[in-house]
């Protein structure tokens, strides 16, 4: 019976004939290499060879021209190395053409892997050493794991080997990172987690070596998480004064090479500068070190519209100059600045509200449910010069139709049957010399449009019953998490109404897509205990919990989460399990997306049989139907619970049911 050599053997030379004898089981990796060995490399199976060893004084030219990297790898060849030596793994790092320059191994092997190979000077390029994981890792720069006998040369398939290629800092491959066991077990899968470790570290070499090449510029780390920028960020960026990017880690390139596929080739001559890759400001970006407390920032990318988080590295010696700032360039607005902590698009819209709070322009303010519209609208007021006057707020989706004509626009004695004997005073006329704040305003009924736009054409108001208008000076600003265009296009919204109120919009973003949940949880904690005079703890499995929720509710939710905790708590803390239910339970990452919430709604597949489902006239629409039907789900349809959750009244609640066909179980549909 032929060994496992002789068979092996056997395999290569029948593929040399042309026979299509791979393995079933055979990666194409693999394949591809074996065939470049046999068709461009001109190797011969039968004849097996060991690996060729170069001459100390080769071997010390190969070091000399990777002395460079070899002194900045030096930490993490050994951390990677302390970490697989109780295993029986030996580490070699190689030069770009596969010459092992550096080694790592255990004393009492040293005999043993010196004949495999697996010591300093072996030669592991493609080209001689037939396929392996450093030489096929060179040859296609990407790790790959070699496994016994997947290798092409038969001296060596008694070893296991895992590589990742190492790149500089403009994606040239310049080394491998290899990890080897003289004896492994048999199934390939064994291997999957060296695989995950030598990338790991062949990631920290690379970056380690990108620092070192660019450590007399300026440099930009940034990552997904907050907390890892300054430890470990995954992308670097080598930029100039005036925000080109010189050059970039493996992290960066993916970053500039999602960008280059937004643009035709001929629209790029050279590496783009940070401001096309982040949405933010130049000044925003080289003053981060001085403007931010922590040193990080918030941006969102242009490719994808993903939050990442940046800081600045300066090299050492590097004149601190008075760089344009945020709060430079915008005297500070605490009644504005408290409302958002580290977040994109909260520093756009609070940017432009600061600039719009001493203009009498409407303003409409667009958001889902409980993103703090209302707050918004109070914060522009107060921080305006109509603070010292009233701030008259009015839910149209709250006010029963019938009575929000006199609600607003007042009326007088005798107007109608039921009326007050001495008549009132209209919400309109209430803010004369402040500012109106109509929320819900796509809910507003079709007549009393009308009404409101000849108020903001003539600013004047006749109360019911009147005969003379009353003239009066209002700033009005409005509110609604429903898309106007599309009430306008099904005739439910007046189109010049909506230009009158329109003369800025300010779009709140959904509590999900936030980057500074951290901030609004600590913020709302500060304020619930106040308010209560309590001083509870918030602990950290609580903090994770309530990071990770997604939040149809947005902040109100949120807000009414952290209320239920602290009322609920026992001691001097609050736990994981002193949170509602619904947060306890649900594990859906909030950090970075901007998925909608419509896949949860009737309207996605597998809808429940008791709830009807039309289609939605809209995105938003599905994606509001989704979230109150998620409400309504996890309060067992308590119609008043989800009316207190949201902050709206009862038929409020029955009236978006019946626009989104939502019906509850064993319940007869709602009439229209």
């Amino acid at each position: 019976m032929p060994s496992d050599k002789q068979q092996h053997i056997q395999t290569l030379m029948q593929l040399g004939e042309g026979r299509d004898v791979f393995p079933k089981a055979q990666r194409d990796v693999i394949r591809r290499s074996w065939q470049r060995c046999l068709e461009k490399y001109q190797l011969d199976p039968s004849r097996p060879r060991p690996v060729r060893v170069l001459t100390q004084q080769a071997l010390r030219d190969h070091q000399e021209s990777a002395d460079e990297l070899l002194h900045v790898a030096r930490a993490g060849v050994e951390r990677l190395y302390s970490q697989i030596a109780q295993h029986g793994y030996a580490l070699i790092l190689t030069d770009q053409r596969g010459i092992a320059v550096d080694f790592r191994g255990q004393r009492d092997q040293l005999s043993e892997l010196r004949r495999a190979g697996l010591y300093l000077g072996s030669d592991w390029n493609e080209r001689y050493a037939g396929t392996s994981a450093a030489g096929t890792c060179l040859h296609d720069g990407a790790a790959v794991t070699c496994h016994q006998r997947e290798h092409f040369d038969a001296t060596h398939i008694d070893l296991t080997c895992t590589a990742a290629p190492i790149t500089d800092p403009q994606g040239r491959v310049i080394a491998a990172l290899d990890i080897s066991a003289l004896k492994s077990p048999r199934p390939q899968e064994s291997q999957t987690f060296a695989l995950s470790l030598v990338t790991l570290h062949a990631r920290m070499i690379e970056d380690a070596y990108f620092l070192h090449r660019y450590r007399d510029c300026l440099i930009l780390r940034f990552d997904t998480a907050r907390e890892f920028v300054h430890l470990n960020g995954r992308g670097l960026f080598a930029i100039q004064e005036d925000g080109k990017v010189i050059a970039a880690n493996h992290e960066g390139r993916r970053l500039i090479d999602a960008h280059l596929e937004r643009w035709p080739p001929w629209t790029v001559s050279t590496l783009p500068a940070v401001t096309q890759l982040f949405d933010g400001e130049l000044n925003e970006l080289l003053s981060i070190p001085h403007a931010s407390l922590d040193q990080i920032r918030a941006f969102r990318l242009r490719a994808d519209d993903a939050i990442v988080f940046v800081t600045l590295i300066e090299p050492r010696g590097y004149p601190v100059r008075a760089l344009p700032t945020v709060s430079q360039q915008d005297d500070p607005v605490p009644e504005l600045d408290q409302l958002a902590g580290d977040d994109p698009s909260m520093h756009r819209l609070l940017k432009l509200a600061r600039r719009m709070r001493h203009e009498n322009v409407s303003i409409l303010i667009r958001g889902e449910t409980g993103t703090g519209k209302e707050v918004l609208a109070r914060a522009l007021h107060d921080s305006g010069p109509r603070a010292k006057a009233h701030f008259v707020a009015v839910n149209c989706a709250a006010i029963p139709e019938s009575l929000i004509e006199s609600e607003l626009f007042g009326y007088l004695p005798g107007a109608f049957t039921g009326g007050r004997p001495k008549g009132m005073r209209g919400l309109i006329q209430q803010a004369d010399g402040g500012t109106l704040f109509l929320d819900e305003i796509g809910d507003m009924p079709l007549p009393l449009q009308s009404r409101l736009l000849r108020v903001l054409a003539e600013r004047e108001v006749s109360p019911l019953g009147a005969e003379t208008p009353i003239k009066v000076d209002i700033r009005v600003i409005t509110a609604t998490h429903r898309d106007v265009t599309e009430l306008i296009a099904s005739g439910q919204f007046r189109e010049d109404l909506y230009y009158r109120l329109n003369g800025a919009e300010l779009l709140l973003p959904a509590l999900r897509e936030r980057a500074d949940r951290h901030y609004l949880i600590r913020k709302l904690h500060a304020e619930l205990q106040a308010e209560r005079d309590q001083s509870l703890h918030l602990r950290a499995d609580a903090i994770s919990a309530l990071l990770n929720h997604h939040w149809p509710g947005n902040i109100r939710q949120l807000r009414n989460a952290i209320a239920f905790a602290m009322a609920t708590a026992e001691g001097d803390e609050i736990t994981l399990h002193d949170l509602p239910e619904v947060c306890q339970t649900h594990t859906g990452r909030a950090r970075g997306t901007t998925t909608p919430l419509a896949a949860a709604s009737p309207f996605a597949s597998g809808a429940s049989s008791s709830t009807t489902s039309p289609a939605p006239a809209s995105a938003e629409a599905g994606e509001e139907a989704g979230e109150l039907l998620e409400l309504l789900r996890h309060t067992d349809w308590n119609v008043s619970q989800v009316a207190r959750q949201l902050g709206v009244s009862r038929p409020t609640i029955y009236r978006r049911m019946r626009r989104h066909g939502l019906v509850a179980p064993n319940h007869q549909p709602l009439a229209s």
